[in-house]
């Protein structure tokens, strides 16, 4: 599924098993259109935009044509700002001594969570007909939203996978 990915951490060279992640996973917003696809979109909008506005301006209803140019200004602000949140992400990796969690916001803000693992546990808000609604990772009082971009299936499976690694991180210590 193209929207969450997770990923094993290469950065860390060390043999240290207290070092080495058991998890790891970056999960990002879901887009289904690229850089191509949108050029490609944007000019055949602009194309039939054209065309539609030929009748009206040999009419001589030309501030049509106006408004149809406003609203492909329109379409294009709406697909950058779209793009821009987009470039948000959301790291979760986990130490046997330590789940880091980092939000990373369109504009590069940034904001992280460390947490002990054997304290650490997964709040489920599951609804009957829709599934998985929210999950958090709560510990000592301090709670955070976490996997927002997934859907409730990706974010079920989300759970699962990480729910076994903090049962593996409780079990060996």
């Amino acid at each position: 599924m193209d929207s969450g990915k997770a990923s094993p951490e290469s950065a860390s060279t060390s043999v240290d098993p207290f070092v080495q992640p058991l998890f790891a996973a970056i999960i990002q917003p879901h887009r289904s259109l690229d850089a191509r696809g949108f050029r490609i979109l944007m000019i055949l909008c602009c194309l039939g935009t054209a065309a539609a506005s030929v009748p009206f301006v040999i009419l001589g209803l030309w501030p049509v044509a106006g408004f149809f140019g406003l609203d492909l200004v329109a379409l294009y602000v709406a697909f950058r700002i779209s793009f821009r949140s987009g470039r948000s992400f959301e790291e979760i990796v986990l130490s046997p001594i330590e789940l880091m969690f980092r939000r990373v916001g369109p504009r590069g803000e940034r904001r992280e969570w460390r947490f002990n693992p054997l304290w650490t546990k997964i709040d489920r808000e599951d609804d009957d007909e829709f599934g998985l609604q929210r999950l958090r990772l709560v510990s000592r009082g301090e709670q955070v939203t976490i996997a927002g971009p997934l859907s409730p299936p990706e974010r079920e499976s989300f759970a699962e996978a990480l729910g076994e690694a903090l049962s593996r991180v409780k079990r060996a210590l």
